[in-house]
């Protein structure tokens, strides 16, 4: 996990992972799937860097 994220974001990702690999996502796919939701709401949330 990046050095950045929260324990809240480590959660969130370890939940949507399992959730994605419930679904019959493989696992690639299921990591692929949790870092980038919790990557969006770290952005929704302002906690990220802007792009410039």
């Amino acid at each position: 996990m990046p050095k950045a994220w929260s324990d809240k974001d480590e959660r969130q990702y370890k939940h949507v992972k399992e959730s994605e690999k419930e679904r019959g996502r493989s696992e690639d796919r299921a990591e692929e799937i949790a870092a980038r939701t919790v990557n969006k709401q770290r952005s929704k949330e302002g906690r990220t860097r802007d792009k410039q």
